[in-house]
């Protein structure tokens, strides 16, 4: 059965899933990058962008877990670009380069329409000014068959969570403190939406969460 499931999404021991201040210089905000140590180093991190080697293991298994059957992504706005208010123009195409590493539709949430943008390597920008909800069914119907994974930023990942609409979530949690940013869990009865722990391993990068809704 089609799953719709977070992967491979970090967070500070702090909880915090983003810095503050997110900008073109830093996209996850600032310190945010901190978080992703664990998977720079892998061998799945590397191939993504065209280089060779990496590490293998605990750490790389998740990162390549986490891109196995995805046949759709949902994206907040943040998480395609800087930009704030109206689209000024078609100029920014994401954080990625001309061959972004998802190669299958992607959905981004935004209150300003814009055209479809279709990039190198199968994936292709959509812009969905419907909500949540709109896009996921859009993202169904694109993924068939597969999963589809919301990637972020945390405000996505918290608005399906609220609407109960996640199946199962990976978190990754850095040993670092952010102090402040963006909370990811923090006022959600995670145990009152039906959320469990059913996997954990840990490595010297990270403590790899494996959760489950019950339906």
């Amino acid at each position: 059965m089609s799953k719709v499931r977070v992967a491979a999404f970090s967070v500070s021991i702090d909880g915090f899933g983003a810095g503050p201040r997110q900008s073109l210089e830093a996209p996850l905000g600032v310190g945010g990058e901190q978080m992703h140590e664990w998977m720079f180093p892998t061998r799945i991190f590397k191939r993504m962008f065209g280089a060779e080697g990496g590490s293998t293991g605990t750490d790389d298994r998740y990162a390549a877990r986490s891109f196995e059957n995805v046949g759709a992504w949902i994206l907040g706005r943040n998480m395609f670009g800087p930009v704030r208010g109206p689209w000024p123009d078609e100029e920014w195409k994401g954080w990625w380069g001309d061959e972004p590493p998802y190669h299958v539709p992607v959905f981004v949430l935004t209150h300003y329409a814009r055209p479809s943008l279709e990039m190198k390597g199968g994936t292709v920008f959509h812009f969905v000014t419907g909500g949540a909800e709109a896009a996921l069914k859009l993202a169904k119907a694109a993924a068939a068959a597969k999963d589809v994974r919301i990637g972020g930023g945390v405000s996505t990942i918290r608005q399906y969570l609220q609407a109960g609409l996640i199946d199962e979530m990976h978190l990754a949690v850095s040993p670092v403190f952010l102090g402040r940013g963006e909370s990811l869990l923090g006022g959600l009865d995670m145990p009152a939406l039906g959320w469990r722990v059913i996997e954990r391993e840990g490595t010297a990068q990270a403590l790899h969460l494996l959760m489950t809704r019950a339906r």
